[in-house]
């Protein structure tokens, strides 16, 4: 260990200590209406932003201006023949706060088709990256890559005025949307499939069409991205890669930088790698136990297991939801209809019986009940999308149509630079007259 690396190992515990040892003596304590504890614990249950396209209740779960996931799986235009929503339509209801017709959604649908070619360098870009980069560090380069074609900067600098901001981040947003599936499976294609890439189908729609160009052509697998694509679209304001993408763009970034910030949060393991994580721990899991499908009580033994070395069951309790995630029921629902017997599924299945009375047990977790990454890998997996390294860049793709309506919103209603006041621990602690 370097000098000064020593040098700040020394000061980490007694400041660990001393946190601790003030949050426990005054977290209850009020600053204005919030808490010392909500300040030192990560703003949790801080009401402090607006979001418009979607609500998180900690009893009912995400809702898109106001509908269920239920709802929307009966209310949105389907496909032909599908029974799955359409991305596009829950994205023209984040937008204009209104249900979409068939019409709305081929519109929708016919609009980023057109919008969607990418530029030729932003794959240069991407392929000057080593074959073995991570698939969200490529996903990052091509967004930013993509930044040349933002008529967002181009209007700003000719000297736009603010009431027409919305504007130009419009036309960012669409063609952001339009194009980030070609991106995606041309980086999917590139790292696991030799640079055997598909060119896009224009006729298809939005989700299909990025089945497609990943190289999958079962209508159930499309039916599936339809579904996955949709639910993973928004999750109200505060997650790290909304509020990262909020934050930046109330710098008036535009919605390519924006976005490459909200992407780099996603790829944090406690966000959106989550869902490579839980499918890595089930295979740790099954091959450490022989393979095959092991009984309850084997995993019920695996993630006590798992929990006395330290680590979390992934997959498993939310910062606010308080009951099982109904993205996850969603998903669990479509399992039971198109692949009963899937062996994943049966493992998935057994984890959600026991783990959360294990969690309970310990007296520490809040939310024992699975969210959104526990199920969504075995769906893929099961199609043979195996590669779990590249689900993140999938949720990446999805969030987008949440995020890009809400920065558009945030220009129409000329949200101020975003700028909350920090402290120290030393300034609290005199404060509160704590020696």
């Amino acid at each position: 260990m370097d000098k000064i690396k020593e040098k700040f190992s020394e000061i980490i515990e007694p400041a660990i200590k001393e946190v601790k040892d003030f949050v426990a003596a005054r977290g209850d304590e009020k600053l204005g209406e919030i808490t010392v504890a909500q300040v030192y614990q990560g703003m949790r249950g801080m009401l402090a932003l607006i979001t418009e396209t979607s609500k998180l209740d900690n009893e009912e779960g995400i809702r898109f201006r106001g509908y269920s996931i239920p709802e929307l799986q009966e209310k949105l235009p389907k496909y032909p023949g599908g029974e799955e929503p359409l991305p596009e339509g829950i994205f023209h209801l984040m937008l204009f706060n209104e249900l979409p017709t068939d019409d709305d959604v081929r519109r929708m649908s016919n609009n980023w088709a057109r919008r969607s070619v990418v530029p030729t360098h932003v794959f240069r870009v991407i392929d000057a990256l080593p074959g073995h980069a991570h698939p969200m560090t490529q996903f990052i380069a091509g967004i930013m890559a993509s930044r040349t074609e933002s008529e967002f900067q181009k209007e700003y600098r000719a000297g736009i005025g603010k009431n027409e901001y919305w504007m130009p981040m419009f036309e960012d947003a669409m063609n952001l949307i339009a194009r980030l599936p070609r991106i995606a499976a041309y980086i999917y294609r590139r790292t696991y499939h030799n640079s055997e890439h598909i060119e896009p189908d224009p006729k298809l729609d939005w989700a299909g069409n990025f089945a497609h160009m990943l190289g999958f052509e079962n209508e159930s697998f499309k039916e599936m991205m339809r579904l996955y694509l949709t639910i993973h679209a928004d999750h109200e304001g505060g997650n790290v890669s909304a509020h990262a993408i909020h934050l930046v763009g109330s710098a008036l970034s535009d919605a390519y930088l924006s976005f490459t910030a909200g992407m780099a949060g996603l790829a944090g393991p406690l966000h959106g790698l989550a869902n490579q994580e839980v499918i890595r721990w089930i295979l740790d899991m099954r091959k450490e136990l022989g393979g095959g499908l092991p009984s309850k009580e084997q995993i019920a033994n695996y993630c006590r297991k798992t929990l006395s070395e330290g680590r979390v069951i992934p997959g498993f309790g939310h910062a606010v939801l308080r009951k099982t995630d109904p993205r996850y029921t969603a998903q669990r629902e479509f399992a039971l209809k198109h692949m009963p017997h899937d062996e994943m599924f049966l493992i998935v299945s057994r984890i959600y019986e026991v783990v959360p009375d294990i969690l309970e047990q310990t007296g520490k977790v809040k939310n024992p009940w699975p969210n959104v990454d526990a199920h969504s890998g075995q769906l893929l997996m099961h199609y043979g999308l195996t590669e779990y390294d590249f689900y993140t860049v999938l949720f990446g793709v999805s969030r987008a149509l949440g995020t890009m309506a809400s920065l558009v919103w945030d220009r129409v209603l000329q949200m101020p630079l975003e700028r909350p006041g920090s402290t120290t621990t030393a300034a609290l602690k005199k404060q509160f007259g704590v020696g």
